[in-house]
């Protein structure tokens, strides 16, 4: 499983989700969709512009996780 860890990033740079979206010009819903582990995919472009925002490498927003730890997730 891919974890997603953007609201750490965004924590580290002091920043919210929405100054993100304003200023990588992705909607918050996108961007909340993306933060909150519910994408099933990403572009790169969405990618490279979010690394660029918050000055880090992909690998600080995206975690590689083995089956066995996973997070359990609530029945939705």
């Amino acid at each position: 499983m891919i974890q997603v860890n953007l609201d750490v990033m965004l924590a580290r740079r002091k920043m919210s989700l929405s100054q993100l979206s304003e200023r990588v010009d992705i909607s918050l819903a996108n961007l909340s969709i993306l933060k909150n582990n519910r994408c099933r995919a990403i572009r790169f472009s969405t990618l490279d512009a979010i690394c660029r925002e918050l000055a880090c490498q992909p690998s600080d927003i995206l975690e590689y996780l083995p089956e066995a730890e996973e997070p359990a997730r609530s029945a939705e």
